[in-house]
């Protein structure tokens, strides 16, 4: 074994000006995107995302199967900018995540990042063509919270109806009420945890890997690839059926030890078993004939020999730019003020009056579940009746704050209530500001929902430093506004809801809602800051 000073020539194929700079720009980015690596590391702790380590591993592994077709390529080449340019557009995502504090935004420009080096180390030509392996990386990234909310939601609601559907088959007398499986002698709560999602996002990344590495038809891989979702709803709902199956003939007590073994790897196996399944069959039916495993191009052989032309990366300008580009990141990104912590002075709900004109406070405030609670993640909530004499019904005011919305935040209630079994009859957004007299606008959601034959009348706003606002995507957007510009990150969700009494008119509901917004819109400010 020579050492390297009696074989120089080793080590000094890998001290070359290209590897410095490209080491320099790796270690920039990761100063630069620590905010966003710590998001995913936090994500990964989570069952959802459990699986996110293995995507860089197994992106690494595809970028090095797809770098055997091409050759070494020596000699400048012109057309690096363009990865240069892909660079900038990261860091600037970056930025924004980094102002806003929103991290998962520096997460997304990882992936940027990874993409525009690739261009600038091979150029637009070649580089162009490695995009299923950066592409694959965004199955690492946790979902933006409304997304998520959103497809837990409905996930939950389809696998709740096809889990009851399967039951009915069997001939189980059962009851769907939203999420609640009643099967008379118990309820199944088909919770977060039993929405599938802990299994969708790995079988959309091995449905993915299996589409880059199968030969067949591009028609094929699509369906592959598009195929992935409903196997897992349809496997998780599976799941649930065989759920109440146990309990309705063994009860309780064996779900908890049959659920932690059958949750998991059961679940993945039977998913990734129909994926193989599938692509038998489309094979079977194809005109070029060809078996399983002659479709899937699992050819390993020479990965090593491709990483080591990393020896090969050129000091080209692009790259060192590059460089510079990632160290002045850091450097300008120094010289911005910390805002993190910026919190806004306000009351808490517990000083919320008793009355609010007329209106009087019926009975004491109501506490929320713990596991409620834990999903609704406010830092403060108050929820109340309020009556008054004369008047047939009562009316709820609830509203939960948060300190800082960036790290989750408000949950809408158009994803909440179906998951409690409200059905959401009629909804209109609209804009309140004439009727209160504001000479801001006030937009609010106006909605009738239904549980059986119970109707209720529902308002419902999110409110951002003064800002009405009605759609939760646009509360998302000044989030981020407001969070680059002065730091704020608070905000909260306000809603007024009162039953419509059989043989009463919907306007006569809604006339108790907008007298008691008239008595809220002067007291609210104190709790929900508007500056």
């Amino acid at each position: 074994m020579t050492s390297a000073a009696e074989n120089p020539s080793r080590l000094t194929t890998w001290l070359t000006p290209g590897i410095f700079w490209l080491l320099v720009a790796i270690l920039g980015a990761g100063v630069f995107f620590a905010d966003g690596l710590d998001a995913l590391l936090t994500a990964w702790a989570l069952p959802e995302y459990s699986h996110g380590p293995l995507i860089p591993i197994l992106s690494g592994l595809l970028f090095l199967r797809q770098l055997k077709e091409y050759p070494v390529e020596p000699g400048p080449k012109r057309d690096r900018w363009v990865g240069v340019t892909v660079i900038v557009i990261a860091l600037g995502l970056a930025a924004l995540g980094k102002l806003s504090n929103i991290s998962d935004l520096v997460a997304y420009a990882v992936v940027l990042w990874v993409g525009g080096i690739l261009l600038v180390s091979f150029g637009w030509s070649t580089g162009k063509y490695f995009w299923p392996p950066v592409l694959h990386l965004v199955y690492m990234l946790p979902l933006p919270d409304t997304i998520y909310y959103t497809m837990t939601t409905w996930l939950q609601l389809i696998s709740s109806e096809l889990g009851v559907w399967f039951l009915r088959l069997l001939t189980i007398p059962v009851f769907l009420d939203g999420n609640i499986i009643d099967l008379g002698i118990t309820k199944l709560h088909v919770a977060e945890a039993c929405s599938g999602l802990r299994y969708l996002f790995p079988i959309l990344s091995f449905s993915y890997i299996f589409a880059v590495l199968y030969k067949g038809p591009i028609w094929h891989k699509a369906v592959l690839l598009i195929s992935a979702a409903p196997i897992t709803v349809f496997m998780n709902s599976v799941r649930i059926a065989i759920a109440g199956v146990i309990v309705q003939y063994w009860g309780l007590d064996w779900l908890d030890g049959f659920t932690h073994f059958f949750e998991g790897w059961v679940i993945f196996i039977a998913c990734i078993l129909i994926l193989f399944m599938l692509a038998r069959v489309m094979l079977f039916f194809n005109a070029r004939k060809m078996g399983l495993a002659e479709a899937l191009d699992l050819e390993t052989d020479g990965l090593l020999t491709q990483a080591a032309r990393l020896r090969f990366t050129r000091g080209s300008p692009a790259m060192i730019t590059v460089a510079v580009l990632m160290m002045t990141a850091i450097l300008a990104w120094q010289a911005v003020p910390d805002r993190s912590g910026l919190r806004v002075d306000r009351d808490s709900f517990a000083l919320f009056p008793r009355s609010l004109g007329a209106w009087r406070q019926d009975g004491t405030p109501r506490r929320l579940s713990e596991s409620v609670a834990r999903v609704l993640g406010a830092d403060d909530y108050h929820s109340i009746w309020l009556a008054q004499p004369g008047e047939a019904a009562s009316v709820e005011f609830f509203s939960a704050w948060y300190d800082d919305q960036s790290q989750g935040g408000v949950h809408s209630p158009e994803i909440c209530l179906p998951g409690g079994g409200w059905e959401i009859a009629w909804l209109e957004r609209t804009d309140l500001s004439a009727e209160l007299g504001s000479q801001t606008p006030f937009r609010i959601n106006r909605a009738i929902i239904q549980k059986g034959e119970t109707r209720m009348m529902v308002y419902y706003w999110f409110d951002q430093k003064g800002r009405k606002i009605a759609w939760d995507m646009a509360a998302k957007y000044w989030l981020l506004v407001d969070g680059v510009r002065t730091g704020r990150t608070d905000g909260a969700l306000v809603r007024l809801t009162t039953p419509i009494l059989p043989n009463e008119a919907d306007t006569a509901a809604e006339a108790r809602l907008m007298s008691v917004m008239h008595e809220l819109t002067g007291i609210l400010p104190r709790f929900v800051p508007e500056a």
